[in-house]
């Protein structure tokens, strides 16, 4: 019942948007009747600004067309790690970690933190978040791949040119009423002091839980809960879900066109490159769609990015646009 009111709630949500969307597109018809056939400008004005907006709604409910995945209205876990290169890496993974909160606050997504291991210097090794909120699976799953950076490096004393690898894998939560079986013989599970937050509980205690489950060699890990038992409740709850997320991959392997074309989680196949020096541009591979504004994608404004992801989808291109690396 409770899939089903959840469902039911999107579903009449959707179905809001569009008539409002269609009766905000009439309205504007009729205005622009108006004001041609009195030679109005100031109504004309109105219309034009009024266009912006229904144009701003018809983006919305284009991506929302597309987002007809098993797991697309999910919430999602999304994984951040830093690649070869020590310090720049571990920065330039702290720097995507901002990105994709700045998202979740421009979306009014309600972001947790699971697990999170701070860089020797600066930055962050890894880091694991919950994001919370409709769709927001579908929209950040175009995510997942290797992210490259170019820029001066702020750590270089000689201000020379750094090439950076972050990874970033994202996968559903799934509903509890989906039965994933893992037998306690394939999971090795290790307990380690947390290092975030939390007082002198979480200090003095091994309250974090890293788990391994060996037959797929996947690896969650959750530190920010209270207690031990919370943390390995919480790691249990991502370890299903990833495995249930390989198992639809697997399942759909034929059918859907991104694992036709999509590039293993290794360095240098990444799927998205951010030149900050000596040019600015930030380009998909996947997709070959690109700007030059790249403070505001750093600053969480990916809807560009995914619309072209999700189109290209849908379409079955993806990868027909990858063209020669940026350098």
């Amino acid at each position: 019942m409770q899939k089903l009111n959840k469902e039911k709630s999107i579903l009449e949500k959707a179905v809001g948007e569009w008539t409002s969307f269609n009766g905000k597109l009439e309205d504007s018809k009729v205005l622009l009747e108006m004001s041609v056939e009195a030679e109005d400008e100031d109504s004309f004005k109105e219309v034009k600004s009024e266009l912006k907006e229904i144009e701003k709604i018809g983006q919305s409910l284009e991506l929302k067309r597309v987002l007809n995945g098993e797991l697309d209205s999910n919430n999602t876990y999304l994984s951040i790690n830093a690649g070869a290169g020590g310090t720049e890496s571990c920065d330039w993974a702290e720097m995507l970690l901002r990105m994709y909160l700045r998202y979740a606050d421009k979306h009014g997504y309600k972001v947790e933190v699971l697990d999170r291991n701070d860089g020797d210097e600066a930055g962050i090794k890894s880091c694991t978040l919950l994001i919370t909120g409709e769709y927001a699976h579908g929209y950040l799953k175009s995510e997942s791949g290797v992210h490259r950076l170019v820029r001066i490096s702020p750590f270089d004393s000689n201000a020379r040119r750094h090439t950076s690898f972050a990874s970033v894998f994202v996968w559903a939560e799934v509903d509890d009423d989906i039965n994933i079986e893992v037998k306690p013989d394939d999971i090795e599970v290790e307990t380690y002091r947390s290092s975030g937050a939390g007082g002198q509980h979480v200090n003095k205690t091994d309250s974090a839980v890293r788990m391994r489950h060996l037959p797929s060699g996947i690896v969650v890990a959750s530190q920010m809960q209270r207690s031990q038992v919370q943390n390995r409740e919480t790691a249990m709850k991502m370890l299903k879900a990833a495995l249930y997320e390989k198992e639809v991959e697997k399942r759909n392997k034929e059918k859907d066109a991104m694992n036709s074309t999509k590039k293993a989680n290794e360095w240098g196949s990444q799927i998205r490159s951010y030149v900050m020096h000596p040019y600015q541009m930030v380009k998909d591979h996947r997709t070959a769609f690109q700007t030059n504004q790249v403070h505001d994608i750093m600053d969480g404004s990916l809807d560009e990015f995914i619309m072209a992801y999700l189109k290209a989808q849908l379409n079955g291109t993806l990868g027909a646009g990858a063209e020669a690396d940026i350098e």
